[in-house]
Order: structure tokens, then C-alpha cells, then sequence
């Protein structure tokens, strides 16, 4: 693997023309026609391999070549992969064809994953992983992600601390990011005009914390009982470029809720120029100002590549496709899995509550302090289905009232109002309400599972794989998580 790199003129000339950039940005947002006649939906799903016993494959090069897609891409680990899916409108029956589409797509990648001595697992955090498997060749095999390495710990000076709290507490030190390998996410696009965006992210933010306490599905990490969704926390912890005098001081961490509601995209893109220094300072040939005054579409690459190296839960999105821009908001709240069904109806909910806050005349997050928004997305990361979350209207208030209460009936109008077909509504929405009604989503079932081995006499290690084999089984099945049974 080659390592890249970055001399002091290079960093120069990089923050040079992400500045520039932005500043072409500014002007597109006032004079230039974005893309969002029809706004699309989009899908990442990033996954797991795990050999024949359930633990990490570190085989994502022989796998990737054998599947053959270029849907399916590398990722952090060298036993992570990722799908992505192709942008599609959401009206009609677009979601059940989805979810066909998708389960056909990950079955046939499974198949070749076997043939390679590996299968593919949709889970937030392996539970198998274990230090041992982030030593010697972990990462895979690409340049730009040993230069990711190479940044974030050059620029923290000192080994990377990893300390969360939880009903088994752990603490370690690691000279690199290899723990943010075990944090696996569904990310969920939608593309919005310049005029809406700010309405969408301020909604999909004050959601963050339903969101995720609805789907969690990341409880163990390195043998560890820790919080439901676990990856938020250490996602956040093993790209944290700060010493401790640094956080001291106030300055941002990399993984970032925000602290603000917006009124443009503009304001996060300056945000990010203003707080956060480059990890991969790598220059293009594009003269932005020259391209936009010929009249042609500006692909500001050194703005793209630095806002991809901030990790917002909400990240704001410029792309061009066909030499039409447009803006995204990319959500990546959620974890991945537990099955194809759970993830679209997490997806459902939230672009059904999405279409509906996002244009309200008193919007929510009027009603809601940001700093709310943010504890109660940290409330959910660390309890899950259990959390009890401030909402406007009802105070303090559980997950099962809220969800009934609220967000149902606003995640249905909201297909409704898009146009999708009450079918899909009634699949989608019916498997929240099912967890709800259960109170089971993928982190309690693991919780449960695994408790209960562990109280047949099973060893902690061992009972993590047995669980992890009996969740790919069900993985199979495509039945809802709340509906799987317990031991």
C-alpha cells in the first residue's frame, strides 16, 4: 500500500482553493438551477464479512472481485464492504421494489461471498470483533484510507483513547483509527433544493434522536455491554483528531451534531472551512471561477473531498451528475441492518417525517432547543427503545408514547402527501409500530439473546458468536427484527 505524502505548499494551496471553492459555491447557491425537479432517494449500506465461525473475514479485495458490481465497494476494514444503491424516486410502489431489488442484489453478493470463504452480515458493530482482529492487516488495501490513518494521528500527537461508559464499561488506547472500522451505517440521501435544505436538515436533525433510538442495533463492542447504539460513541471517539487540551478549549470534534439550527446550506460548507483543517489536502486542476464563468457546472472537488472528511450525522451534500448540480442531505444516523425490511422501514419513517416537518408553518425546531435535539440523540444512542426523550407538546415523554402519539401518524401523512402507495406505508410503518408494540429492535434483541446463553452456562465469547449466527440466519428470513424469537 502506498503511503501519501502531504508537504506544507500542498496544504497551502489546498485550504487556498477549498476557500475559493466555497466562495463559487456561494455564487451558484444565489445565480445557478440545481436539480430537484424530481428529488431523488437514495441508499448506502455498509456490511460485515464474517468466515464460517463468525468471525471478522478479513477478505473484502477476494470478495469485491468475485461479486463483480461496482455497487459493492471497499470500506475501512478489510472485512467491511459497502452497497450502494442506485437513486430512486419514492412514490408508488417504489419501496416494496426496493426491497426486492435490494434482497436480490445482497443475496447474490452472499452467494459469491461464500464461494470466498466469507458471508455478509448487516449489524451496526460485529459483536465478534475483538482487539486482536484490528492488529497487523486490518485495513484494506487502499491509499487514500492509510492516509486518512496517517492524518487523523498525526494531527491528535498521541495515541487515540477510547473510553465509553455503559453497564460494562471499556477503556483502551490505540495508535489508530482501526475502531471506527467496526462502526457499520445505513446512510439515507434525499435530494432537496437550495430553498428547502435548510428546512430538511433542521427536521432530519430534531428526528436524530427518534431516529436512532428506534433502530439501534450496536450494543456489544469487544466483548462489551455498552450502549444500545454503541457506534455513535465510538464512531466519535476514533476520529477524534483533539488532545485533551484541545477539547478543553472548546474545539470541535470531527463527528459532529452541530450547534445551531441553519438557514442555508451555505452554512454548514462554511462551518466545516471554518473549524476543521484538512486530513487530505489533494489539489485538482478545476479553476472553479473560470469554470462557472464559461457557463459550465464546477465539480469544487477540494470542498467535496473536505466536507466528506467531517463527519456530521446530517451532512450536507453538493454533487454534479450529468453536469447538473444538486444538494443532498445524507443522514447517517442509523446502523446497518438488522434485515432489508427493517432498514426500509427505518427509512420509510423517516422520509415520511421529513416531508412533513420539513414544511410545517411552525416548524418543530421553533419549538425544540437545538441543544435538546442533541441530548436527545445521545439519550438514544445510549438507551435505545428505553430512552425517554423531550419532545414539544409532551415534555419528557418515552419512545412507545411518542412514537404512537406523534410520529406515526406524521410518518403516514407524510408517505401520503409524497404520493407513496398505502401499502408500502402500511408494511413500512407497521414494522415500527411492531417494535414498539415489543419494545424489540435489533440492540434488545441482541441484549436479550446473548443474556439468555450466557445464562445457560455459555462463556461471553461464545455466546456472541452463537447469537451473531442465529441473527444471520434470521438476517435470511427478511422477517422484521421484533418478530424474531428469543432463546
Amino acid at each position: 500500500m502506498n503511503r501519501t505524502a502531504h508537504s506544507h505548499t500542498q496544504r497551502q494551496r489546498y485550504r487556498r482553493k477549498v476557500q475559493q471553492c466555497l466562495d463559487v459555491f456561494e455564487t451558484m447557491l444565489a445565480r445557478s438551477s440545481f436539480e430537484c425537479e424530481a428529488p431523488l432517494t437514495g441508499m448506502e449500506i455498509e456490511a460485515n464479512l464474517v468466515d464460517a465461525d463468525y468471525q471478522p473475514a478479513m477478505a473484502n479485495s477476494q470478495v469485491l472481485a468475485a461479486i463483480g458490481d461496482p455497487a459493492y465497494q471497499r470500506e475501512l476494514g478489510a472485512y467491511n464492504i459497502e452497497l450502494n444503491v442506485e437513486p430512486r424516486p419514492l412514490p408508488g410502489r417504489r419501496g416494496l421494489e426496493l426491497e426486492t431489488d435490494l434482497r436480490a442484489s445482497l443475496n447474490v453478493a452472499d452467494a459469491k461471498a461464500r464461494g470466498n470463504g466469507a458471508q455478509i452480515v448487516m449489524i451496526g458493530i460485529l459483536p465478534t470483533l475483538m482487539p486482536d482482529h484490528l492488529t497487523g492487516a486490518w485495513m484494506s488495501d487502499t491509499a487514500r484510507y492509510a492516509a486518512l490513518n496517517d492524518s487523523v494521528v498525526a494531527a491528535r500527537g498521541e495515541d487515540i483513547v477510547i473510553d465509553i461508559d455503559g453497564p460494562e464499561p471499556l477503556t483502551l488506547q490505540t495508535a489508530s483509527i482501526a475502531p471506527e472500522s467496526a462502526c457499520t451505517s445505513m446512510q439515507l440521501h434525499l435530494q432537496v433544493s437550495p430553498e428547502e435544505f435548510a428546512g430538511h436538515w433542521n427536521a432530519a436533525q430534531a428526528l436524530a434522536g427518534p431516529q436512532l433510538a428506534l433502530g439501534a442495533n450496536s450494543p456489544y463492542f469487544f466483548g462489551h455491554q455498552l450502549w444500545a447504539e454503541t457506534r455513535v460513541e465510538l464512531f466519535a471517539q476514533s476520529t477524534d483528531t483533539r488532545p485533551e487540551e484541545l477539547k478543553k478549549q472548546g474545539v470541535r470534534p470531527r463527528v459532529w451534531f452541530g450547534e445551531r439550527w441553519i438557514d442555508s446550506i451555505f452554512d454548514l460548507f462554511e462551518e466545516n472551512v471554518r473549524y476543521f483543517p484538512s486530513l487530505l489536502p489533494e489539489v485538482s486542476d478545476e479553476n472553479p471561477v473560470a469554470e462557472l464563468a464559461c457557463g459550465r457546472t464546477p465539480q469544487l472537488s477540494e470542498l467535496r473531498l473536505h466536507n466528506g472528511t467531517v463527519y456530521r450525522w446530517n451532512r450536507p451534500v453538493y454533487d454534479v451528475v450529468d453536469g447538473r448540480p444538486h444538494l443532498r442531505v445524507e443522514n447517517r444516523v442509523l446502523p446497518s441492518g438488522p434485515t432489508v425490511a427493517d432498514m426500509l422501514a427505518n427509512a420509510l419513517f423517516y422520509y415520511g417525517l421529513l416531508c412533513v416537518l420539513a414544511r410545517e408553518q411552525r416548524p418543530l425546531w421553533t419549538r425544540l432547543g437545538f441543544a435538546t435535539a442533541h441530548d436527545n440523540f445521545r439519550r438514544a444512542a445510549r438507551h435505545g427503545m428505553a430512552a425517554r426523550l423531550y419532545w414539544p407538546g409532551l415534555g419528557e415523554v418515552g419512545m412507545g408514547e411518542l412514537t404512537r402519539r406523534e410520529l406515526l401518524p406524521l410518518a403516514r401523512r407524510g408517505l401520503a402527501d409524497w404520493g407513496v402507495a398505502a401499502e408500502v406505508a402500511d408494511r413500512f410503518l407497521g414494522i415500527i409500530e411492531g417494535r414498539i408494540a415489543t419494545g424489540r429492535n435489533g440492540a434488545a434483541w441482541q441484549v436479550s439473546t446473548v443474556t439468555a446463553l450466557q445464562a445457560r452456562g455459555m462463556s461471553r465469547p461464545d455466546a456472541l458468536a452463537e447469537m451473531l449466527g442465529r441473527y444471520c440466519t434470521h438476517m435470511h428470513t427478511n422477517r422484521p427484527v421484533h418478530t424474531w424469537e428469543l432463546s
